[in-house]
């Protein structure tokens, strides 16, 4: 087979910029290599020597599309250091604006980036010609994620409002029942597109994962639980880097975290998030997940188009559940944390998955040391693993069509590159 090269410059429909390489020998696949070749951004050594109430602002600008996660991870490891705690109204609010942040992000990958993989459109732009109701839906169920994190963040991208021990302001009353008829009505657009997108033509491919997320003794995890697999693991969230390890490939500015045990991939995100709590989603969402023909789990990641969509009506109702709850603005919108000399730990579920963050401050609460683990650098070496497996039975494909299924199988994941990168740079070696 002669020596092949194809090469996308630039894929839009991920954040971020990478390249793709892969090798055949004959008909088999001698090496795949995702890279991430997006410039560090060194968060974690310009955090030394600021406050620690400046972490969730700071951390927050490492992406425009997750926010919430590194502001609540951040504000989560800092209250853990100093031994403070957030609860009641505050601790729902926190909820709720994970909410927003799920809504938005899901449905801009669901219908914007994902879906014209499945109908063969190379964006929604062209998809919205076929499929305007569809577009326009998407459109209006994440209007409505910003506009729960406006409220409560102050703006859509970058919000001001969070801080460590809760918020600068709480909501008014009328700003929440404002949101309740919206929020609604994106209930019933998201049923009708679960119905819809239950329809696609999805590949048939499973892997025996292993899923790693978070676990909360009564709710769909979004800021606290522990960790755990379905392989046994069940950790608190400090042992994080006794269970898992960065390492550094040659071929990626992102590190790869493994297991620490065998160095293995694992899997974080939706699909982990569904197949190990889906006793925590309510009997309704539960019912419209079984009606789109998802089981009690899910290993197949091109159906995560599907289970993203659960998680935005899971997140839709979760919303509507405090909305209705808040009956009274809190006379305190923060609990006051004092800094202590001592190392915390915090991690919540982003959209893609499990958010570490670590800090050390000093007894003045200057940040001596800092460890951020987002998602996709935690994913990074299972797509690898995916794409092996997927493009193993592939080799007689025309390259146009082995790229589009490369590119595709990637986007399963949501890959946020700048957190851990633009694809895709597409490289098939024949030899």
């Amino acid at each position: 087979m002669s020596h092949k090269t194809i090469k996308v410059d630039y894929l839009a429909r991920v954040e971020g910029e990478g390249a793709l390489y892969i090798k055949y020998q004959g008909n088999q696949v001698e090496d795949v290599k995702l890279r991430i070749f997006e410039p560090p951004r060194f968060f974690e050594a310009f955090l030394r020597d600021r406050k620690f109430t400046e972490a969730p602002d700071l951390t927050s600008r490492i992406c425009g599309i997750c926010p919430i996660a590194y502001q609540m991870s951040a504000c989560h490891a800092m209250e853990d250091a100093c031994g403070a705690s957030v609860s009641g109204v505050l601790r729902e609010l926190r909820r709720m604006i994970y909410c927003g942040e799920w809504i938005e992000s899901h449905a801009l990958h669901a219908f914007m980036l994902h879906a014209p993989d499945f109908l063969g459109y190379q964006d929604a732009v062209s998809m919205a010609r076929d499929y305007p109701d569809v577009v326009k839906a998407g459109l209006e169920i994440k209007k409505i994620g910003n506009q729960l994190v406006t409220m409560l963040g102050g703006r859509e991208i970058h919000p001001v409002n969070i801080r460590v021990g809760g918020f600068y302001r709480a909501p008014r009353l009328a700003e929440m029942r404002a949101l309740e008829e919206p929020l609604e009505r994106a209930t019933q657009l998201t049923l009708e597109s679960l119905r819809w997108a239950a329809g696609l033509n999805y590949p048939d491919f499973e892997r025996d994962y292993e899923f790693v997320c978070l676990r909360h003794p009564d709710e769909y995890p979004f800021n606290e639980g522990r960790l755990i697999s379905n392989r046994g693991m069940d950790i608190p969230i400090a042992d994080f880097f006794n269970t898992f390890q960065e390492l550094h490939v040659e071929h990626s500015n992102a590190l790869h975290c493994v297991r620490k045990d065998n160095n293995q991939s694992y899997h974080v995100g939706p699909l982990a998030r569904y197949t190990l709590n889906f006793d925590r989603l309510p009997d309704m969402v539960q019912a419209a997940a079984l009606e789109a023909g998802l089981g009690k789990e899910c290993r197949n990641p091109f159906k995560s188009l599907l289970v993203r969509l659960v998680e935005v009506l899971y997140a839709l109702q979760e919303a509507l559940r405090i909305l209705r709850a808040y009956t009274e603005v809190p006379t305190e919108s923060f609990v006051p944390v004092t800094p202590r000399a001592g190392v915390g730990h915090g991690c919540t579920e982003a959209p893609r998955g499990i958010l570490y963050h670590r800090y050390q401050i000093d007894a003045d609460g200057l940040i001596q040391d800092a460890k951020i683990v987002p998602p996709t650098s935690q994913n990074q070496k299972q797509i690898e693993d995916d794409l092996w497996h997927y493009v193993s039975g592939a080799a007689d494909l025309s390259e146009e069509r082995l790229t589009w299924e490369c590119e595709q199988a990637v986007r399963n994941y949501d890959p946020c590159i700048s957190c851990a990168t633009h694809f895709l740079k597409l490289t098939v070696d024949r030899s």
